[in-house]
């Protein structure tokens, strides 16, 4: 079980889920119709680490963060 959480304007509740990589929980998640455009945008953390392979491997107990972009001065 994995905890996915999602920072800043995405505003959704955190979700535990079981999925075995990144791939497959951008497949899960890309079903809500109000996250397809977030997953597009967003940097991926996975425990406090920027991942980019959607091939990761995830575990039990991890946790995975979508950050949206953000900008300021």
């Amino acid at each position: 079980m994995v905890k996915v959480e999602f920072l800043g304007p995405i505003n959704k509740e955190s979700l535990e889920l079981n999925v075995s990589n990144l791939k497959e929980l951008k497949a899960i998640l890309g079903q809500d119709e109000s996250l397809k455009e977030w997953l597009e945008l967003c940097a991926v953390a996975l425990n406090d680490e920027m991942v980019f392979d959607d091939e990761t491997t995830l575990k039990d107990g991890d946790k995975i963060y979508l950050l949206p972009p953000v900008c300021g001065g």
